[in-house]
């Protein structure tokens, strides 16, 4: 009888752990990158909590002697003005063009010869400066809102583990986002004209200056569907004031998953077509 020989397919798992070493690497460098601009982190810090006073008696005016304006009660409004003050440095919705400034000077050819995707490599990096935020953006305004003003509380225990995945969710759909922006230096190599425009729509469709419950209720719909930009903060900040019942909160997070990996999977599809570009054009 002849013998038969197995054949063992090598295991992947030593490629995995590899990548998520490689991943947190670039995260953790990151998180060093930022934390080493201390006086731009203050600077940050302070106009966000003046903006904070700002925004905070703006809308607790809108909600008046009744006490209630679209749903919300005046602790949810103050919680929800300075949640959202911190939480825009760690979604950061402006102010990256790294990605377009490496395309127009050309650098960016050294990313490509990268063992890691740039897609990849540049998230990591952008969860690190996310961490760095969390701590020294974040929590400060949130510290600062309770002693001037009534806030609410939350009361369900998914509140928080629900926050947390919303903001997450953000951080990296925002990425995407930008990331998109960036992108079009590819074809554009000015990206001024995208990136005003980006500006315009993720900070007033993202709900940073209004609540976007103002809104009527069809245009609501048509902007949490039909746009990424709700995702971006609205949806995490009703998640955390507890504007719905935990049934619709857990359907905005799911909404907000299904943007993310959508907007992920356009970032990988554009970035293989534009080093198409680049190689039709020699570059």
């Amino acid at each position: 009888m002849g013998s038969v020989t197995a054949t063992v397919a090598p295991s992947r798992a030593p490629n995995v752990i590899l990548w998520f070493r490689t991943f947190k690497a670039i995260t953790g460098s990151g998180f060093r990158r930022y934390a080493t601009y201390r006086q731009a982190s203050v600077a940050g810090l302070v106009t966000n909590v003046v903006f904070g006073f700002l925004r905070c008696y703006v809308l607790l005016a809108a909600a008046g002697a009744a006490g209630t304006v679209a749903g919300y009660d005046r602790g949810q409004l103050a919680t929800f003005v300075w949640v959202s003050q911190g939480l825009l440095a760690v979604v950061l919705l402006w102010g990256w063009t790294e990605l377009a400034d490496r395309i127009r000077s050309g650098e960016v050819a050294a990313d490509l010869l990268r063992p890691v995707h740039p897609v990849t490599a540049y998230l990591a990096a952008d969860l690190g400066r996310a961490g760095h935020a969390v701590l020294v953006r974040m929590l400060p305004p949130v510290l600062v809102g309770p002693l001037f003003f009534e806030v609410h509380v939350p009361s369900r225990w998914a509140t928080g583990p629900l926050f947390a995945v919303s903001v997450l969710a953000a951080v990296v759909l925002c990425f995407g986002c930008r990331f998109l922006v960036n992108a079009t230096a590819y074809w554009l190599h000015d990206v001024r004209g995208a990136m005003i425009l980006w500006t315009v729509c993720s900070g007033v469709l993202a709900g940073l200056y209004f609540p976007l419950r103002f809104l009527p209720e069809w245009l609501q719909a048509v902007l949490w569907l039909g746009t990424p930009f709700p995702s971006l903060l609205q949806t995490p900040l009703d998640v955390l004031v507890e504007r719905d019942p935990t049934g619709v909160q857990v359907a905005l997070v799911g909404l907000q998953l299904a943007w993310t990996v959508v907007i992920l999977a356009a970032c990988r599809w554009v970035q293989r077509r534009a080093e198409r570009h680049l190689v039709v054009q020699g570059g």
